[in-house]
């Protein structure tokens, strides 16, 4: 992945406002979002592949209320040395059920959440990633459910 992109034009910040807040549920979203801002498709998709190159956006996808369909979720944490940081982050990554992965400047440097269809499934996910890396991982079920809905503002509402 390459850096971050550090300049958009206008444009784009009001593609990734539309990404992020109100994704048309259409048969051509792009299409529908070039309509909102007076683009054509071929355009939106040009400037959203470019955001996808540059690292920008890392994923387009629905997000899930994993309880609400019968799914377990639960944070986990690991100190993983520099040595073995590519490895195991790779190994992480591998996991289906991985949807968020961090670096973090602290004696547990690598955070991620992991949702499952079962705990049994989520410690048999957690056992691979320790036998293939052999890093220990530290698993931090929710004993309460905090959900924030976070959207960053990109662009200026006119």
């Amino acid at each position: 992945m390459n850096q971050l992109c550090t300049e958009f034009d206008e444009i784009d910040l009001q593609i990734l406002d539309i990404i992020q807040t109100d994704f048309p549920l259409c048969s051509r979203p792009y299409a529908e979002i070039g309509t909102r801002l007076g683009l054509a498709e071929g355009e939106v998709l040009s400037r959203v592949n470019v955001l996808r190159e540059d690292g920008t956006i890392r994923r387009i996808g629905a997000n899930f209320d994993a309880c609400e369909l019968g799914w377990v979720s639960t944070l986990c944490t690991a100190t993983v040395p520099e040595n073995m940081m590519d490895t195991f982050i790779s190994c992480v990554n591998s996991q289906s059920g991985v949807t968020h992965n961090y670096l973090r400047s602290n004696e547990f440097n690598i955070w991620f959440t992991l949702t499952s269809p079962s705990r049994e499934d989520e410690a048999a996910a957690l056992k691979l990633i320790t036998k293939q890396t052999g890093i220990k991982i530290l698993n931090l079920p929710a004993s309460r459910l905090f959900k924030v809905r976070v959207d960053f503002k990109m662009g200026s509402k006119k």
